[in-house]
């Protein structure tokens, strides 16, 4: 886990957050500690974007502390700080290089770097081409690089990112993926919202997963797996898997099987039980939950993102 330093440079304390009679945050709180990267997950109308509104000071809390660099957010702070939103916001008519490069002014660059960096850029994102043309002549997927370029402009300590891959194909999901784990290793501390759960298990050192507003998981990813145990076991076996009180079966195919031990069963007794049942056991391989499996149990049969 690269974490540098103890004091956290988000904190977010009892925060409560109320739309009328309509409560959308209950009691939450969570730090992301300088260095880190930090995925903050659940499903579409959890409240995380609500949480990083307030956070920015876009929405006034209805209670608890959300501080940034220490302190309740200020704009003049803006430099330090790369937010992509949910809701891509740029200038459509005017053309790439020149919106890359009034952002850069903005956050405090000279106009020569600014175009200089928008052009290494647009380079590596294979956009140089497009840099004089105008945005919304682009697909989505290019503005979504855009957008992201944007963010990333004057290598800002803190980078917020709101689904930053929502658009992309696999060869530019893992190249952004590459991005940010650069940023990361230069010292960057990165939240991430995200519904890939392969992003947040290579990129992230911690997690926190909302539901209903509240956290129903907090911690490294390890800790989260700890938290809702019960193993899964890979079993290769030409036999059927008999049912037990001690696992439930997951899948049973020909080519293997899958059994979630219950609550304080261990995976030995299992084994042991198994065998003494008469199964010849080709492969026995204990393994936590993955994140996806973790989403299934705290949502059920809910679609966790929503309605795409």
């Amino acid at each position: 886990m690269q974490i540098v330093g103890t004091d956290p440079i988000i904190h977010i304390e009892n925060f409560g957050m109320n739309f009328g009679k309509n409560v959308v945050i209950d009691d939450l709180s969570f730090d992301v500690f300088r260095g880190e990267t930090f995925g903050f997950l659940g499903s579409n109308g959890s409240g995380k974007t609500t949480t990083i509104r307030a956070l920015l000071g876009i929405y006034q809390a209805s209670a608890g502390v959300l501080q940034v660099f220490g302190r309740e957010f200020s704009p003049e702070e803006g430099g330090k700080l790369g937010y992509l939103p949910e809701e891509r916001g740029l200038y459509k008519k005017e053309s790439v290089i020149d919106v890359m490069s009034y952002f850069g002014r903005l956050k405090g660059m000279q106009r020569e770097s600014a175009s200089a960096w928008s052009m290494n850029y647009l380079e590596r994102v294979a956009l140089a081409d497009k840099a004089k043309v105008r945005l919304d002549k682009l697909s989505s997927g290019q503005q979504q690089k855009v957008q992201l370029g944007v963010t990333l402009m004057n290598d800002p300590e803190l980078l917020i990112l709101d689904e930053p891959t929502k658009g992309f194909d696999p060869v530019n999901r893992r190249l952004l993926m590459d991005m940010i784990d650069e940023r990361k290793r230069a010292g960057a501390t990165v939240l991430m919202v995200t519904h890939q759960m392969e992003e947040v298990e290579r990129l992230c050192d911690r997690v926190i997963l909302l539901k209903d507003g509240k956290s129903r998981a907090y911690g490294s990813i390890s800790d989260v797996q700890d938290q809702f145990g019960n193993e899964v076991i890979a079993v290769k076996s030409t036999n059927t898997i008999p049912a037990s009180s001690n696992y439930q079966i997951l899948q049973q195919e020909q080519d293997g099987s899958k059994l979630r031990a219950r609550e304080g069963v261990t995976p030995q007794v299992i084994l042991r039980e198994l065998v003494e049942a008469g199964v010849e056991i080709e492969k026995f391989v204990p393994t936590k939950p993955s994140l996806d499996e973790i989403f299934i149990q705290v949502y059920g049969d809910e679609n966790p993102w929503g309605q795409v």
